[in-house]
């Protein structure tokens, strides 16, 4: 929380864009992780692939999707998204009974998608900057604004509580990282393909972060105009994020509506 207290738009760049004033720190953390990636994290993810066929792995996204519900739907109603917070709730009750837990994303299959929200999404409809771009070792890239953001949400989940009250935290902490390895299965063709075709790799890598992030920011749709280093759109299931030419993003009121997503 104190981080994202602190999290303001710098001004080194002009005022606008994503501020990146430890650029050098950065980038040595940036070879570390993918490093680590290259020992560990694809080899797994891989692994991961090849063990479970695709409806296993979307049955456990789904669990995974539906234990997050609560920290979605708080985040809701913070940011006065009344109608998308009784979506939240009516998807969490449908799936964890008619779902058996979530492995099946019956509200889904009915026409009620889900989506989520987190605190830093939140920081950002109320008017806080990013803050400053940092990668940390292990998470990968965030903002401030973000980094503080998932401390939030991590003391708002209902679940963290129930497993500490009965003494299993290790659950927890198996769900955290079963999601890691499943989040990396995704993005296996799209880490590589950024990998092979970008000139520098951190910062295409910090342009797809700021878009996806932007995306989910203004709830799946990009602000006009919003260019990359290497112009990538990425986003965190690996689908293309485009512009919206036509108007503003809905339901927004974000400091960044104000700025161009220009990454330094």
């Amino acid at each position: 929380m104190a981080l994202a207290a602190c999290a303001t738009q710098g001004d080194a760049n002009g005022g606008n864009g994503l501020y990146d004033p430890f650029e050098r720190v950065n980038r040595a953390t940036f070879e570390f992780n993918i490093a680590l990636d290259d020992a560990l994290g694809k080899p797994i993810a891989l692994s991961y692939r090849t063990a479970f066929p695709k409806p296993v792995r979307d049955g456990i996204r789904n669990v995974a999707d539906n234990l997050y519900s609560p920290v979605t739907f708080v985040n809701d109603l913070l940011q006065g998204e009344f109608a998308r917070a009784r979506i939240t709730l009516t998807r969490f009750f449908i799936n964890t009974t008619a779902g058996i837990g979530g492995i099946a994303d019956v509200a889904k299959d009915i026409g009620m998608p889900g989506h989520r929200e987190d605190f830093g999404q939140t920081l950002a409809a109320w008017g806080l900057g990013p803050g400053p771009y940092i990668v940390v070792p292990f998470l990968g890239p965030q903002t401030t604004r973000n980094l503080g953001g998932r401390a939030v949400d991590i003391g708002v989940s209902p679940f963290s509580y129930v497993l500490a009250a009965h003494d299993v935290e290790w659950v927890g902490f198996a769900v955290t990282a079963i999601n890691a390895v499943d989040q990396r299965e995704r993005l296996i063709e799209a880490v590589d393909g950024l990998r092979k075709t970008s000139l520098d790799f951190y910062a295409a890598a910090r342009s797809s972060y700021w878009q996806a992030r932007l995306a989910e920011i203004h709830n799946g749709r990009l602000p006009p105009a919003v260019p990359g280093d290497d112009d990538v759109d990425i986003d965190l299931d690996g689908d293309e994020l485009e512009a919206d030419p036509d108007g503003p993003p809905p339901n927004r009121r974000s400091n960044d509506n104000r700025v161009a997503a220009k990454v330094r």
